[in-house]
């Protein structure tokens, strides 16, 4: 499941530690995309 920036960046608070993990690594990606 490919999440975009937007749900990322918005996951990053959530309570549940797993998707923010995923999260993060997301948005390292994309940053290194840059």
């Amino acid at each position: 499941m490919k999440l975009d920036l937007q749900t990322a960046r918005r996951n990053l608070n959530s309570p549940n530690i797993k998707t923010r993990k995923r999260a993060r690594k997301i948005i390292q990606q994309h940053k290194r995309n840059k």
